[in-house]
């Protein structure tokens, strides 16, 4: 398997990152485990400089744009505690079938777990001006508007497009960049 193109050119500059679902399973169809990501990125907010500019969480993937002093490291700290947490609560609620479909299609080598929550890579594409900020930040508010599920960005709970709007958030954004 070829490793991946895409690499976090310039710490702390900001990137634009994609996380997907193995297979793209729904898996953020429930609080719960969005509330994980959520948890993971005030962990990584707190403990460090790891700076959150902008998010959406889909069912089955999410976009975020982030800055840090380490920023391939966070995103494997981010996805490494997520997917940790994704499966005991997967576990918990006993949720065969998703947890069957999650063990199906897991890599072969990735042998160090029974299941595969993320696909591997995050691409990351570095923000490299004011303009490329606001693309970026308006394709991932209007995420959620062009698949049909709200009529405006704000609408959608697990976005940072309410924040922009100088609404309270579910977590804390930078506005300033």
């Amino acid at each position: 398997m070829t490793k991946s193109s895409y690499r976090v050119l310039m710490n702390p500059c900001p990137h634009f990152l994609t996380a997907t679902v193995n297979a793209w399973l729904p898996l953020f169809t429930q609080p719960q485990t969005v509330d994980i990501v959520l948890d993971s990125w005030r962990f990584l907010q707190n403990s460090g400089k790891f700076k959150l500019y902008g998010y959406v969480i889909l069912e089955n993937h999410l976009h975020l744009i982030a800055a840090s002093d380490d920023l391939s490291r966070d995103m494997q700290r981010f996805k490494s505690y997520t997917a940790k947490q994704i499966i005991a609560h997967l576990e918990q609620q006993n949720a065969e079938r998703l947890l069957g479909l999650l063990a199906f299609f897991k890599r072969a080598h990735k042998t160090e777990s029974r299941y595969q929550i993320w696909e591997e890579g995050s691409h990351p594409k570095m923000i490299e001006s004011e303009s490329v900020m606001r693309q970026k930040l308006e394709y991932i508010h209007q995420n959620p508007v062009k698949r049909g599920y709200v009529d405006r960005p704000e609408h959608w709970r697990y976005s940072s497009a309410r924040n922009y709007l100088g609404q309270p958030g579910l977590i804390d954004v930078v506005r300033e960049w």
